[in-house]
Parts: C-alpha cells; sequence; structure tokens
C-alpha cells in the first residue's frame, strides 16, 4: 500500500482523465444515438440508407483502429485534432453506433395504440415523436443505455495509446517506474469498478426518475 499512496497523484491524475473523456465521449455518443436511432425508424429511405452505413460501419471496425485512424491518418490529410478530441469523437462515434440500434429498437417498441391516439388529435410526425414516442422509448432505453455506459468506461483504457494519460496511461507507467504490477493492476481495476458502479447507481436514479408516475398511475 506504500507504493499505492506514493503515486496517488498519478492514479487521481488517471481517474480525472478516465472520468472526463467518460463524460465527454458519452454526451456525443447520445446525441449521435438519438439522431441515427431515430433516422433508422425513419420513413424516408435516405436517412434509412445514410444512418444504416454510419451504424454497420462503426459496429463493424475496431474501435482501437477507429483511434488509431483519427490520431495518425487524418493529421496527413490536413485534419489536426488533439489527442482529447480524437479519442472523444472515436469513442463517441463507436458507441453511438450501439446506442443507435437500442433507440431504433425501442422506438419501434412503442405500443401502436399511442401513435394511433396521436394521429386521432392530429399530431404532426414531429410533435409525435417529441410528445409521444420518445418520452415513452426513453425509459425502456435506460437499462441498455446503462450497459452501453459501462461498456464505454471500460474502453476508454484503449486511448492510453494516443497518448492520453487515462487511468490505464498511468497504471502502464507507473509499473515501468517500479516493476511491481500485481498491486498496480489490482488498484487500476477497483478504480474501474467503483467508476462502473457509481455510473450504473446514476444510470438507474434516471430510470427511476423518468418512470415515475407511469407505473403507478400517479402524476410525477
Amino acid at each position: 500500500m506504500a507504493l499505492i499512496w506514493e503515486y496517488r497523484f498519478d492514479f487521481l491524475a488517471g481517474v480525472w482523465w478516465t472520468v472526463k473523456l467518460s463524460v465527454l465521449s458519452a454526451l456525443l455518443a447520445l446525441v449521435l444515438a438519438i439522431v441515427a436511432g431515430v433516422a433508422r425508424s425513419s420513413k424516408l429511405r435516405v436517412l434509412r440508407i445514410a444512418s444504416g452505413v454510419y451504424v454497420e460501419f462503426f459496429r463493424g471496425t475496431s474501435a482501437l483502429v477507429q483511434l488509431f485512424w483519427l490520431f495518425y491518418v487524418l493529421p496527413y490529410l490536413g485534419i489536426d485534432l488533439t489527442p482529447l478530441q480524437c479519442a472523444t469523437l472515436g469513442l463517441g462515434l463507436c458507441f453511438g453506433a450501439y446506442g443507435a440500434e437500442v433507440v431504433r429498437s425501442c422506438i419501434q417498441a412503442v405500443p401502436q395504440g399511442q401513435l394511433d391516439a396521436a394521429a386521432a388529435l392530429n399530431f404532426s410526425y414531429f410533435q409525435t415523436l417529441r410528445i409521444v414516442i420518445l418520452p415513452e422509448a426513453l425509459i425502456m432505453m435506460m437499462p441498455l443505455f446503462s450497459n452501453l455506459l459501462i461498456e464505454l468506461i471500460k474502453a476508454t483504457s484503449l486511448v492510453s495509446l494516443i497518448t492520453i494519460p487515462d487511468l490505464t496511461f498511468q497504471a502502464k507507467s507507473i509499473i515501468t517506474k517500479t516493476y511491481s504490477s500485481g498491486n498496480v493492476l489490482l488498484v487500476t481495476l477497483a478504480i474501474y469498478l467503483v467508476i462502473s458502479l457509481i455510473a450504473a447507481s446514476f444510470m438507474r436514479r434516471m430510470e427511476k426518475v423518468l418512470s415515475r408516475g407511469r407505473q403507478t398511475g400517479q402524476p410525477a
């Protein structure tokens, strides 16, 4: 434990980068997931095709290769991004593609009766989407989004390979300095577990807030 205490600030710096990157990429992934998921459910063929290409490409290719491409290839094309921008964009695009399928499936799970009621009230497509479909689908999305968020947090370990000093980067650095891998890796695993548990707890809380009044019939 003396070793862990000696390098506590290195661990804290790694945790800060991991949490910051998780939040930024999760926000980007959420926006992309909703946009692409709605497009996948659209009646417009061009939107379905465009969103389908995005989803299948980023689901079907390696997240690590995507990060390497953004970090190493884009500069040759005249696009210079910082390591944080590359990591946020790469993880956001990748997990946004997975999230898009969650959004699509939950939109399609909204009962037809609610859509018929919206049509009877003469709602436009966007009114139906905003007032009826998304609020109902969002409740169904939360448990699946929670799983994706935890997977994203674990995937942030990949960014250590593009020079971001996240938790994994710091752990490897400490091991290189001390040649003591057992305790360092054990603490690193424990920190990832704590971050994931906190994220899962937050998502469960959000699910309860969104579900309030719907299961009991009481107003929110």
